[in-house]
């Protein structure tokens, strides 16, 4: 593979990575945001391959499998598991219209795109053009957990910004060292095994997990 074909392509799976964040911010299905997110574990997985192939750099093709397992498999099992146990069928979008969600996402990208031009026109990697798109992925995940209204989806969002921050750091740096990658990825399997104990405890407690009713235990307070 040429290094130009090598660019072009990341530069395609940059493109359904940004994609898949606007897909996770107009998706209604709880469902749908599992197989988006999954997929959008695979362009990442598959674009950290390619990398660490162009660059030469080894490292990245353990960092590759480790996404393909944890955030392909892994993760939306967990969530999949705890969505069907919560009996969650679907995310009601009352905070922030989809319409109006949209036009904010375009305002972000063309916000990234602004701020990383300098870092674009001094850097040398290959991966300089993918920045702007791992700086709007870790907004728009930002975006989707300030605009749903359930926890779990919330959590979703947050995934999604885990996945723009490590896209990121591919894109600025060729990727962070094995030993903080794997740290990384055991906190966020950790992380997704409290979020579930935490669901269900409130799920038990208070038999609603709406951000919304959570807010009115507290103004009874």
């Amino acid at each position: 593979m040429s290094h130009e074909l090598a660019i072009e392509i990341n530069s395609l799976l940059a493109a359904l990575i940004l994609l898949t964040s606007f897909g996770l911010l107009v998706q209604r299905r709880v469902y749908g945001l599992l197989h988006i997110f999954a997929w959008q574990g695979v362009f990442l997985s598959v674009s950290t391959a390619i990398v660490g192939y162009s660059a030469g750099l080894n490292h990245l093709y353990i960092s590759a499998a480790m996404t393909l397992v944890i955030k392909v498999f892994a993760l939306p099992y967990i969530l999949y598991v705890l969505i069907h146990k919560l009996r969650i069928k679907k995310e009601v979008e009352d905070m922030v219209n989809i319409p109006t969600t949209m036009l904010i996402g375009i305002a972000v990208v063309i916000f990234s795109y602004h701020l990383t031009a300098p870092i674009r026109e001094l850097s040398t990697l290959m991966t300089r053009s993918t920045l702007a798109v791992a700086l709007s992925t870790v907004l728009l995940g930002l975006l989707m957990m300030i605009t749903r209204k359930k926890a779990v989806t919330q959590i979703i969002g947050f995934l999604a910004l885990e996945n723009g921050l490590f896209f990121a750091a591919t894109s600025a740096t060729y990727g962070m060292p094995l030993v903080v990658e794997l740290g990384v990825a055991l906190d966020i399997l950790i992380a997704a095994f409290i979020f579930g104990m935490f669901f269900f405890q409130i799920r038990t407690s208070f038999d609603s997990l709406d951000l919304k009713e959570m807010e009115k235990l507290k103004d009874l307070d």
